[in-house]
C-alpha cells in the first residue's frame, strides 16, 4: 500500500504529515469551509511548540482546498467525516477514541504578502527585456560583424535563455505530472528553429512569450490588489479597557467578545462591534466603496479594518477578529476568484485536448508538406519554406495562448472592480447570469426601504392632547427593543419629550405594552387592543391610517391616541427603477406586506408589478412562475428573510453584507453598505464584462483561423506567426483590464 507522501498530495496527507511531527496529538478535526481546526491528546500536552507547525499545514490545506480529497491511502491513519469537517486520526479503537480531549484551536490567519506576486511580474519582465535586447543586439552583430558569427549566435542563446527560463520552469513541473501545454508548444518551436538556423526568429517567439506572460502576470496583480488593500487595513494591534479603565496594548488575536477597546483619531477599528462611549465617524471605503465618512455614535455599529477619523471612541467586541466583516469579505474574494464562470470551465476543459490537437495537426501538416507537395524536409531554399519550417509557423498561430486567457482575465478584473465600488460577486458564473437577467425581484422592507421606521405624526382622541399621547408612548416604548419602539424613542427624544417613571411595566406577547403610572393602567398595542375591549363599538368608527403608514395605538386613564409611522423609502430606489425600466428589465416587488401598504409604495416607485401578502414559500412560487415564463430572475432581498426565495432565482443579490452572515452565505452578489444603486453597476459591469469575454473571443478565435489559413498556404514567414499569436495574447490581457479601470457605473 502506496505511503501517503506519495498519493497524489491530496491536503488530507498534510494533516499525516502533521500527526506525525506530533507524537502528543492523536487526531485533528478541520473544516476548511468554516475555518475550524481542533485537536485531540490524551491528557494535557504543551501545544505551543506545534504552532507553527499547524500554521504552515493549514496554509497547505488552503491551498488544496479546491483540489478533490478522493480516497487516500492512509496507512496507521483512519479518516472520516463528521458533518463538513473532516476528522484524520492515529488507528486506534474504540475505546482509545474515547479517551481523546478535543482542543478546539484558533484558524491560524494565513496573511497574503502582495510583494512576492508583484515581484513574479517584474521578474519576468525583466527577463523579457533582456531577451529582447539580447535579440536585437543579435541582429545587430550579424549585421554588422558577419564575419562574427559566433557573436551572434552567443546573443542569441542569452536571449532564449531569458526568454525561455520561466517556460522551461513551468514544462518541466507539467512533464512530472505527464502533461503538457503553451509552454511546451513554445518551447519546441524555438528549439526546431535553433536547429534550421532561424536564431533570431527563435528569439523573437520567446521574448514575446515572456512579454505576454509578464503582462498576464501584471493583470492578475492589478486584480489581487483589492484584497491586498483590505489586508493591510486590518489592523494588527488593539487598545484594551480594563473595568478599571486602564489600558493594555494586546494583539489583536487576543480580543475576546464582549471587551472594551478604545480607539483614538486615525487608528483602525480591530474588530467588530458597537460604541458604547463617544462619539466620531469612520471611513468604510476599504469595506463598502463609500467616500463618505459614517457617523458613529453610542450603539452604532464599527466594522474591522475601518478607520476612526477624530473622536476617541469605545467600542465592545460583537464578533472576534477571524470572524469579522473584513476577514469574510477577504475569504469571499478570494473564494471568488477561484470559482470559475461556466465558459471558463469550457475552455479549461477545451485547452488541454487542445493542445494536443495542434501537435497533432501540425505533425499531420509536415508529412503532408512534405510526403504530398513533395517540399523540402527541413532545408529552406530560395523562395520556398521547408515542411518543418511551416509546420513550427502551424504550431505558433494554431497555439491556444490568447483563448485561455479571454475569459479568466475579464473575470479577475471585473471581481476586483466590484470589490472596490463596494459590489462582491460570489465567482465568474455570477457575473455572466447577471448579465442575462430580464426580471429583477426585489423585497420591500430593508431594499426599496431603508427598513428603518420613522415617526410621522401623533393623533389623539380628543384632539388637542398629542404631546401627551407622544410622552406615554415614550415612557412604555422606552423599555423595548423593537424597531417601532426605537423609532419612537428617537423621535420623542429630539422632540424634548419628558421620560416619564412607569410602575409594573409589562410585555404582552404579540400585543403590546403595559404600564401603570399614577396608578393608572397604560396599553400601547395594536388597533385589535381596543377593538376587542369596552371601546371596539367606538374604536371601529376610527379612521384607519394611511396605506403607507404604520400605527401604534396607546390607551391611557382618559386619553386615546395613535402614533403614525412610515418606513423611508431609500432616495436612490426611484432612479435605480427607472434605470432597470430603462434598459428593458422588468421589476417586481414580492413582500409580506399588506396589499394597500406595497401598492402605495409601488406607485410612488414605478415598479411594474407588486405581489403582496406573500409568505416565504409565496414568494418562492412567485420566482419560480416569473421564471416558467421566461424570465430570467435576479432576486434582491435582505439576505435573512429572503434565503428561500434568494435561492430559487436564477441570481441572487444581498443587501447590507457588512452585518448579515446569511447575505454572505447565501448571496451570489452582495451589495455593500445597502446602497440599492450598487445593484445597477453590478449589473452594468456583468454586461461589459460579457462584452468583453466575448471581444477576447472574437479576437483570438480570429487570429487563429485567419493565421492558421494563411499558414496552410505557407504565406506566413515564422516571424510574422509569432507576431500575430502573441500580439493577440497582449490584446487581450489589455482589453481586460479595461474592465478594472474602466467606469462601470
Amino acid at each position: 500500500m502506496p505511503s501517503p507522501e506519495h498519493s497524489g498530495g491530496d491536503w488530507v496527507e498534510e494533516l499525516v504529515r502533521f500527526l506525525r511531527t506530533q507524537p502528543g496529538v492523536s487526531a485533528v478535526r478541520i473544516d476548511p469551509t468554516a475555518h475550524k481546526v481542533a485537536v485531540a491528546t490524551v491528557g494535557p500536552v504543551d501545544l505551543r511548540d506545534f504552532e507553527a507547525r499547524l500554521a504552515e499545514t493549514i496554509a497547505a490545506v488552503e491551498a488544496q482546498q479546491a483540489a478533490r480529497t478522493g480516497q487516500a491511502a492512509l496507512t496507521g491513519y483512519s479518516l472520516r467525516k463528521e458533518g463538513g469537517a473532516t476528522v484524520i486520526g492515529r488507528d486506534s479503537c474504540v475505546t482509545a477514541e474515547k479517551l481523546w480531549l478535543w482542543r478546539e484551536m484558533e484558524w491560524p490567519e494565513i496573511k497574503a504578502e502582495p510583494q512576492p506576486e508583484d515581484q513574479e511580474w517584474r521578474t519576468l519582465a525583466t527577463l523579457a527585456a533582456i531577451c529582447g535586447a539580447a535579440g536585437l543586439a543579435g541582429f545587430a552583430a550579424g549585421y554588422l560583424a558577419p564575419g562574427w558569427p559566433l557573436l551572434a549566435r552567443v546573443l542569441f542563446l542569452i536571449g532564449l535563455v531569458t526568454g525561455g527560463w520561466d517556460a522551461v520552469i513551468d514544462t518541466w513541473a507539467n512533464l512530472r505530472e505527464r502533461k503538457i501545454d503553451i509552454h511546451f508548444l513554445m518551447l519546441a518551436v524555438a528549439v526546431g528553429a535553433m536547429f534550421i538556423d532561424a536564431w533570431g526568429e527563435a528569439v523573437l517567439l520567446l521574448f514575446l512569450f515572456s512579454a505576454s506572460g509578464a503582462m498576464e502576470e501584471y493583470a492578475l496583480d492589478r486584480t489581487q490588489r483589492e484584497v491586498s488593500a483590505l489586508l493591510k487595513s486590518a489592523p494588527k494591534r488593539a487598545t484594551l479597557v480594563r473595568p478599571d479603565g486602564s489600558e493594555e496594548e494586546i494583539a489583536v488575536e487576543s480580543l475576546q467578545l464582549g471587551q472594551r477597546v478604545r480607539v483614538r483619531p486615525g487608528e483602525a477599528f480591530a474588530a467588530d462591534g458597537t460604541v458604547g462611549k463617544g462619539r466620531s465617524a469612520s471611513d468604510e471605503s476599504a469595506l463598502t466603496g463609500e467616500a463618505n465618512p459614517v457617523e458613529k455614535g453610542v450603539g452604532d455599529q464599527v466594522f474591522s479594518g475601518t478607520i476612526n477619523l477624530w473622536g476617541v471612541v469605545e467600542f465592545d467586541v460583537a464578533r472576534l477578529p477571524a470572524e469579522s466583516t473584513l476577514q469574510k469579505i477577504i475569504r469571499l474574494i478570494q473564494t471568488a476568484q477561484k470559482l470559475k464562470a461556466p465558459s471558463e470551465r469550457f475552455t479549461d476543459r477545451f485547452g488541454p485536448g487542445y493542445t494536443y490537437a495542434v501537435i497533432g495537426g501540425s505533425f499531420a501538416m509536415f508529412l503532408l508538406w512534405w510526403l504530398g507537395f513533395h517540399l523540402p524536409a527541413f532545408t529552406n531554399e530560395p523562395g520556398v519554406r521547408s515542411a518543418f519550417y511551416r509546420a513550427m509557423t502551424l504550431m505558433v498561430v494554431a497555439s491556444p495562448c490568447a483563448l485561455v486567457l479571454s475569459i479568466p482575465s475579464a473575470i479577475l478584473a471585473a471581481i476586483a472592480w466590484g470589490a472596490r465600488h463596494g459590489v462582491l460577486f460570489r465567482g465568474g458564473a455570477a457575473i455572466e447570469k447577471l448579465a442575462d437577467v430580464n426580471v429583477v425581484a426585489l423585497d420591500k422592507t430593508g431594499t426599496l426601504t431603508t427598513g428603518e421606521l420613522a415617526v410621522v405624526g401623533t393623533e389623539s382622541f380628543p384632539p388637542g392632547r398629542e404631546r401627551e399621547i407622544l410622552e406615554l408612548a415614550y415612557a412604555l416604548e422606552a423599555k423595548s427593543q423593537h424597531p417601532i419602539a426605537r423609532a419612537i424613542v428617537r423621535h420623542a427624544k429630539a422632540a424634548g419629550a419628558r421620560a416619564l417613571e412607569l410602575e409594573d411595566f409589562q410585555s404582552l406577547t404579540g400585543q403590546g405594552l403595559r404600564g401603570r403610572l399614577d396608578g393608572a393602567n397604560l396599553l400601547l398595542g395594536r388597533r385589535e387592543l381596543l377593538e376587542s375591549g369596552p371601546l371596539a363599538e367606538w374604536a371601529r368608527k376610527l379612521p384607519p391610517a394611511a396605506a403607507e403608514l404604520s400605527e401604534v395605538w396607546v390607551l391611557g386613564r382618559d386619553l386615546v391616541g395613535r402614533v403614525l409611522l412610515k418606513d423611508q423609502i431609500r432616495a436612490e430606489s426611484r432612479g435605480v427603477l427607472a434605470a432597470l425600466k430603462a434598459a428593458g428589465i422588468k421589476t417586481v416587488m414580492l413582500t409580506g406586506d399588506r396589499r394597500h401598504t406595497a401598492e402605495a409604495v409601488a406607485k410612488e416607485l414605478g415598479l411594474d408589478e407588486v405581489r403582496a401578502g406573500l409568505s416565504p414559500e409565496d414568494k418562492v412560487a412567485a420566482i419560480q412562475s416569473l421564471r416558467s415564463a421566461g424570465g430570467r430572475v435576479a432576486m434582491v432581498g435582505d439576505g435573512v428573510n429572503d434565503a428561500p426565495c434568494l435561492a430559487a432565482a436564477d441570481v441572487s443579490v444581498a443587501m447590507g453584507a457588512r452585518g448579515s452572515d446569511a447575505a454572505l452565505e447565501q448571496a451570489e452578489v452582495i451589495l455593500m453598505h445597502d446602497r440599492i444603486e450598487n445593484f445597477l453597476a453590478a449589473q452594468r459591469l456583468s454586461r461589459r464584462a460579457r462584452a468583453v469575454i466575448r471581444q477576447n473571443l472574437t479576437i483570438s478565435l480570429g487570429v487563429v483561423i485567419i493565421m492558421v489559413g494563411a499558414t496552410a498556404w505557407g504565406a506566413v514567414p515564422l516571424a510574422i506567426g509569432v507576431a500575430a499569436h502573441e500580439g493577440s495574447t497582449l490584446v487581450v490581457c489589455l482589453n481586460s483590464l479595461r474592465l478594472l479601470f474602466g467606469k462601470n457605473a
